[in-house]
Parts: C-alpha cells; sequence; structure tokens
C-alpha cells in the first residue's frame, strides 16, 4: 500500500522524470533553429534546475523503500506504472494526455520562476 503523500512524491517523481526526457529528446533538434544558441541555454538551465529536483525527489523515495520498476503501455490513453514498496508492487493508471498538460505546466512554472534570473 501507498501512502497519500507517498504516491503525491512519486507523481512528481514521474511528471519531472517526463519533463527531462522531453526536453532532452527535443534538445539535438535546437540546433537547427536560427536563435539556436538562446534556445540551448535555455533548455540547459531548465534540465539543470530540472536534474536537481529529480534526483532529490529519487533520493526521498529511496529513503521510503519506493522504485518506479516498468512502465506498461496500455493503449494510446493509458499508461500503468509499477511500483515496489516496501510492502507490494502497486499499479498506478495515469492518462497519457494529463501527463502531458502537466509536463507542459511544469515547464512553464520553471521558466517563469527561473530563466531570467541570471
Amino acid at each position: 500500500m501507498i501512502k497519500p503523500d507517498e504516491r503525491r512524491n512519486v507523481h512528481e517523481f514521474i511528471i519531472m522524470d517526463m519533463a527531462i526526457k522531453s526536453l532532452q529528446n527535443d534538445y539535438d533538434k535546437l540546433g537547427n533553429l536560427k536563435m539556436a544558441e538562446v534556445y540551448i541555454k535555455i533548455v540547459d538551465d531548465l534540465l539543470k534546475d530540472l536534474r536537481s529536483d529529480y534526483f532529490n525527489k529519487k533520493r526521498m523515495l529511496a529513503k521510503q523503500k519506493i522504485e518506479v520498476v516498468k512502465w506498461i503501455h496500455i493503449d494510446e490513453y493509458f499508461s500503468d506504472i509499477v511500483l515496489k514498496t516496501p510492502g507490494e508492487n502497486v499499479e498506478l493508471r495515469y492518462a497519457k494526455q494529463a501527463l502531458k498538460t502537466q509536463v507542459e505546466k511544469l515547464l512553464i512554472e520553471h521558466l517563469k520562476s527561473h530563466s531570467f534570473e541570471k
């Protein structure tokens, strides 16, 4: 069984993981843009911030003995995530569109709060 606060931490971890993977996937394509240097700097800063938060969250989950084991593709709309917990393995179902929206929201929040500080 997973407690509500642990589930919230897992959810935040998953969103961060997806955001990092999305940025890394798009990173190579940035070199083809006219203002590549500007966009690459923004994405580098975003990745740096997200990775820091990601590893902090991963450490927190490890202390709680929670680990994401695997993703299971259900169909075009849903995926299951299998978690290893101290008691038993837990499967959580996520709507792909909802995850995508939350990843976009996270990236926008990070851009607003971090990109122009320096």
